[in-house]
């Protein structure tokens, strides 16, 4: 019985791809091992190659098998040249996945690491440029990767002389058509880095409340306050006035505005009101007052400013305050809510006359 194999057969194309599925296997296997023991002194390493496991595999197994064909029989086919450059878009392809998870990975432990190191609006603005920088690296290797898929072939590679050859007209050409959409790239990024707006603020936009869910290249989500999403461009926060509740700080004050009788007792309101606010766990203490600020007609406007830490402690405040008060001013003060009066002796006489 014959003992040599002979690689440039079948027989030797399978031996190729076993050896060579064993040899991978063993690798994986030793890097998995690598891991464990650096992640009992550095704890993320295990998340890393938890997160890489699949692009690695699918890799190391396109390469592998790319290795074995090109060692054995297949080389020798017609057909080859068609299928090496398969494994080479799978190779390419596959190590952009890899790439990518590793720098994904990389991205989100330093967000991690930012929102624990930093609160509020600082914070806020790390992320949002943080997102956007790992977006623009994710389509860089994704265009990068096409353009190498695109060029392993002979006649793109013509192509690409000849564009290159005209790329006066060519770049007039493709400026016109894309105008609209790289301005809006071009202003995604200068959304994030000019500080215009962050993930999270709390903004009002088309008359719309809501908190700034996504910045992403090309569009922004805002969060609307009853779970409905408004999908804005992103030029519009380059070009249209928005309004932010928190471009510096979280806290803000909130008013309640109440149109009452002359007749309303203003120092016990203002008592009242105190008592209300002092009561309530969504004022954090910094301000409150209860004054006149309009008398005209048959009414009076009282306006009512409280402060919060947030908008959403602002929001819950303000309602429990307008509650409060208008249960308390039916039950004591009935004579100070609002009504309309008319003098019925004019009216007669002008009748009568």
């Amino acid at each position: 019985m014959p003992t040599d194999i002979s690689w440039d057969s079948w027989v030797g194309t399978a031996a190729s791809i076993a050896t060579l599925i064993v040899i991978a296997a063993a690798a994986l296997a030793a890097l998995a091992l690598a891991a464990s023991l650096i992640s009992r002194r550095v704890p993320w390493v295990r998340d890393l190659a938890r997160r890489v496991r699949a692009a690695m595999v699918a890799t190391t197994a396109v390469v592998a098998l790319w290795i074995a064909g090109a060692i054995s029989e297949p080389a020798t086919q017609d057909w080859w040249p068609v299928v090496s450059r398969l494994f080479l878009i799978g190779t390419v392809l596959t190590g952009s996945w890899l790439l990518g998870a590793s720098i994904s990975f990389g991205f989100e432990r330093l967000m991690a690491k930012e929102e624990t190191l930093l609160v509020g609006p600082e914070a806020r603005r790390r992320r949002t440029q943080l997102l956007v920088i790992h977006r623009l690296v994710l389509v860089a290797i994704a265009v990068l990767s096409l353009g190498a898929v695109l060029f392993s072939f002979p006649e793109m590679r013509a192509v690409g002389t000849s564009l290159l050859a005209s790329a006066g007209i060519v770049s007039i050409i493709a400026g016109l058509a894309a105008q609209s959409i790289l301005g809006n790239l071009i202003a995604g990024v200068q959304v994030a880095f000019t500080d215009a707006i962050r993930v999270g603020d709390v903004v009002v936009v088309e008359g719309e409340w809501g908190r700034i869910g996504e910045i992403n290249l090309s569009y922004v989500v805002v969060y609307i306050w009853d779970e409905r999403r408004l999908v804005v461009p992103c030029n519009y926060f380059t070009t249209t006035p928005i309004e932010t509740w928190t471009r510096r700080s979280d806290k803000i004050l909130g008013t309640v505005y109440l149109d009452l009788d002359w007749r309303v007792p203003m120092d016990e309101l203002r008592e009242e009101f105190q008592r209300i606010v002092e009561a309530s766990p969504a004022w954090d203490g910094r301000s409150s007052s209860a004054v006149v600020t309009d008398a005209q007609g048959g009414f009076v406007t009282v306006r009512l400013v409280m402060s919060s830490k947030d908008s959403d402690d602002q929001w819950t405040l303000r309602c429990e305050v307008r509650e409060k008060i208008m249960t308390w001013l039916q039950r004591e003060h009935p004579e100070a809510l609002p009504r309309t009066r008319m003098d019925l002796e004019a009216t007669t006489a002008s009748i009568a006359g």
